[in-house]
């Protein structure tokens, strides 16, 4: 069997998306395991999820320092020293700075819900529906410094039904999104298409 890449998942809400890879990771044959559970948020019910399934977490508030910079530096030192393969965003809702993203080129990872490169930020059901578009869905993507700009690994269609609201399709493509995510480990796993695990500077 492959090695189990070792993930790190950073949250800010409610965690599905987490809850997703935590289901998927006991499976025995899945190929990653996470290894820390990191959120920005103190309240974020995501780490209720992550200490049921037993997970280390750590929460790294960015109300407690002065700068974006700071901020992610604590968070740089705090992932260092878990070493993951792969740092999964799953409804982070911190824009990384361009030196993070260099820091830990290659190995950071999103889902957002838009069929990429459509659709980039925020809102993007009501968006959807505002521009009468037959078809939407959720991305897979590498990060890079550009927002929602990164590569894409895998994506998930649906259609627009006439008499959806920006709820009830978010409700579908959300379902997409638990779908794919460990669908986009497994196969980055199975490429190993990732850098090595080494120390970041």
């Amino acid at each position: 069997m492959t090695r189990k890449l070792k993930l790190a998942v950073l949250i800010s809400g409610r965690g599905s998306n987490l809850q997703a890879l935590i289901d998927a990771c006991a499976l025995p044959d899945f190929p990653a395991a996470i290894g820390l559970v990191v959120s920005n948020e103190p309240g974020a019910a995501g780490l209720d999820r992550a200490r049921k399934a037993s997970l280390d977490t750590a929460v790294i508030s960015h109300r407690a320092f002065a700068s974006r910079a700071a901020f992610e530096q604590e968070l740089h030192t705090r992932l260092s020293a878990c070493g993951p393969d792969l740092i999964c965003l799953a409804g982070f809702m911190r824009i990384l700075g361009a030196d993070f993203v260099r820091r830990w080129e290659g190995r950071i990872i999103n889902i957002h819900p838009s069929l990429l490169p459509a659709l980039k930020g925020l809102d993007t059901h009501a968006r959807a529906l505002e521009a009468g578009l037959q078809e939407h869905g959720c991305t897979v993507h590498y990060v890079t410094a550009e927002l929602d700009d990164g590569p894409v690994i895998v994506q998930a269609k649906v259609p627009v039904l006439p008499e959806d609201t920006a709820e009830s399709l978010a409700a579908r493509v959300l379902a997409e999104e638990h779908r794919i995510y460990p669908e986009a480990i497994r196969r980055l796993a199975e490429a190993a298409d990732i850098p090595p695990r080494t120390p970041c500077q």
